[in-house]
C-alpha cells in the first residue's frame, strides 16, 4: 500500500480543517472552565451564576455544531440545519411537556407545600 502524495490544495485544505478542530477545541475548552471557575472560585449571586452557565452552554452547543459537525448557514447546509432545528423542537416539547406534567402533578399531590 503506497502513500499517496497530497497537492498543494489538499494539503491547505487538510490545514485549513485542522486549524478549525484546534479553535473548536480551544474554544470549548474555554467555554468549559469558565462556569467551572465561577462556581469553585467565585462567591457571586446565584442568579448571575446560572445565567452565565447558560449562555456558556448555548454557545458551546453553538461552537460544536459550528467546529466539529460543521454546520454553517450556506446554502448546501440547509438540510443539516433544518434537521436540527427539528431535533431541538422536538427536545423542547418533550421536556416542556414532562416539566408541565410533572409541576401539574405536584401541585394536585401537595398543594400546600407550593411556594
Amino acid at each position: 500500500m503506497s502513500a499517496r502524495q497530497l497537492d498543494e490544495h489538499e494539503a491547505r485544505e487538510c490545514r485549513a480543517e485542522q486549524r478549525s478542530y484546534v479553535w473548536g477545541f480551544a474554544l470549548a475548552l474555554v467555554l468549559t472552565l469558565i462556569p467551572f471557575a465561577l462556581v469553585a472560585f467565585t462567591d457571586i449571586k446565584q442568579m448571575t451564576l446560572w445565567i452565565t452557565i447558560g449562555i456558556c452552554a448555548l454557545v458551546q452547543v453553538i461552537v460544536h455544531l459550528r467546529f466539529f459537525m460543521h454546520i454553517t448557514f450556506a446554502k448546501n447546509k440547509r438540510e443539516d440545519l433544518l434537521l436540527i432545528l427539528f431535533t431541538v423542537l422536538i427536545l423542547v416539547i418533550l421536556c416542556g411537556g414532562t416539566l408541565w406534567i410533572l409541576f401539574d402533578l405536584y401541585q394536585r399531590m401537595l398543594p400546600g407545600m407550593m411556594p
